[in-house]
């Protein structure tokens, strides 16, 4: 069943035109009009089905700094300030907390890997604690057992999936912008090869800059103006078990499984990296890109079966502006859950925390997460088409750094200096021999 969502009332008819239209209501799109709104824009968000149904209401939750990429790296930091200081400019609820990251292992390798990414930290100004083998097992004392060393990152923490996009779209409504739901972008408008409006199944309207935050869709709308965007979507299951009296962990992380308490008090559960990779014609087209991610995490990653077909996020097909497209025919990605994960993923937190069998399973779900050869996301504008701002391909990591990527997007766009350097998530980079190098951390 989908997850627990926060729904909004918005209007179906977008307006005649707008300085700036963001295709797709995910985490991403509504920071993004939320920072385009503040500086006075004229700002339509449209989403097809319902403000952040997607990948966004469907993780784990986390905001973290800890293991990322070098190149997110600055990106998360600037993200961890901005989730406190949004909630207090305007008053809207996110559940963000800076309640820590708890990682716990037995691996020395495993255990090396995270000293190293302490020491690059530390030349970040990032901090993160190495625990001992005792210090780990205090800390971890509700798992029963001894372990050999962790890791914990105070300054990180967790906002809730259910609240956070919606929370951004409804202050930027408060700002002056238009939040369209239901409604799909179908298409684009070029006059002399530059954006000039948005096609929708409601009308255009008349635009010279769009910005696509359309996650699993977006290559293949990036497909219908030319443009190669190689991305390959992973099906994940997620488990939610109901609360319990036992104290846990707000947080924890270990190879076998990953927990995070929710606002509500019930716990979600879920296998890092473990996934399905349903065959489409899209994989096929970007295979090649794709197999040294693929190799690096063949443990984790499966193949799948017919959900991306059915799901039509992944068609290589043309599709015209004046019939129904493939966003009308699937308003929200709801892929069914994988059996097999979800009795993997309950039996693994029952073993680990065996207090979770008290709350029980309340429900599960699914999701598609929108990965790049490299794992890190395309930001910035396309070259094929000017006017047009691809941000996409968030690869797992958008939920926590959405506010630094709306931020960064809206300074784009806008022409203010950017928060943080752009450089390492051009588009055009995926034409270029570097495309291959996948994250060590």
């Amino acid at each position: 069943m989908p997850p627990p969502l926060r729904l909004l009332d918005t209007p179906s008819q977008p307006p005649a035109r707008a300085d700036v239209v963001i295709i797709g209501g995910g985490i991403i799109g509504a920071f993004t009009g939320y920072y385009l709104a503040r500086r006075g824009l004229s700002v339509v968000l449209l989403e097809k089905g319902r403000i952040g149904a997607e990948q966004s209401s469907r993780n784990w939750g986390w905001c973290r700094q800890q293991n990322r990429d070098a190149r997110e790296l600055p990106m998360s930091t600037q993200s961890l300030a901005l989730w406190e200081q949004f909630s207090a400019d305007t008053g809207e609820d996110t559940g963000f907390s800076r309640c820590g990251l708890f990682y716990l292992s037995d691996d020395e390798e495993e255990l090396d890997r995270w000293a190293r990414w302490r020491d690059f930290a530390k030349t970040a100004g990032v901090t993160t604690h190495m625990l001992s083998g005792a210090e780990a097992t205090q800390r971890g004392h509700a798992t029963g057992r001894a372990w050999k060393g962790g890791v914990f990152s105070p300054t990180d923490g967790t906002a809730d999936p259910g609240k956070a996009a919606p929370a951004a779209a409804a202050a930027m409504i408060k700002l002056g912008g238009i939040v369209v739901q239901q409604c799909a972008a179908r298409g684009l408008e070029l006059e002399g090869g530059r954006v000039s409006g948005v096609v929708t199944e409601a009308g255009v309207i008349k635009t010279r800059s769009v910005v696509h935050t359309g996650g699993a869709w977006a290559s293949s709308f990036c497909r219908q103006l030319g443009i190669r965007f190689p991305v390959a979507t992973v099906r994940q299951a997620i488990v939610r078990a109901g609360p319990v009296q036992q104290p846990l962990p707000a947080t924890l992380h270990t190879a076998r499984i990953s927990l995070t308490r929710r606002s509500d008090g019930s716990y979600t559960l879920a296998i890092s990296g473990r996934g399905r990779v349903d065959p489409t014609p899209q994989l096929l087209r970007f295979a090649p890109q794709f197999v040294p991610m693929f190799a690096k995490r063949w443990r984790n990653v499966f193949p799948g079966g017919l959900e991306g077909i059915r799901s039509g996020h992944e068609t290589l097909a043309r599709w015209r502006l004046d019939a129904p497209t493939p966003m009308e025919r699937m308003r929200v990605l709801d892929p069914r859950p994988d059996p097999r994960a979800v009795q993997q993923t309950w039996q693994r937190a029952v073993e680990l925390l065996p207090a979770l069998a008290e709350g029980g399973i309340a429900d599960t779900w699914a999701g598609f997460v929108d990965s790049t050869p490299d794992g890190v996301p395309a930001i910035g504008e396309t070259k094929e088409v000017p006017g047009f701002v691809l941000a996409a391909g968030f690869s797992g990591h958008g939920f926590g750094i959405g506010p630094g990527a709306g931020h960064l997007i809206a300074d784009l766009v806008s022409g203010a200096p950017p928060i943080f350097d752009p450089t390492p998530f051009r588009p055009e980079r995926f034409s270029q021999s570097a495309w291959g190098k996948v994250a060590d951390f």
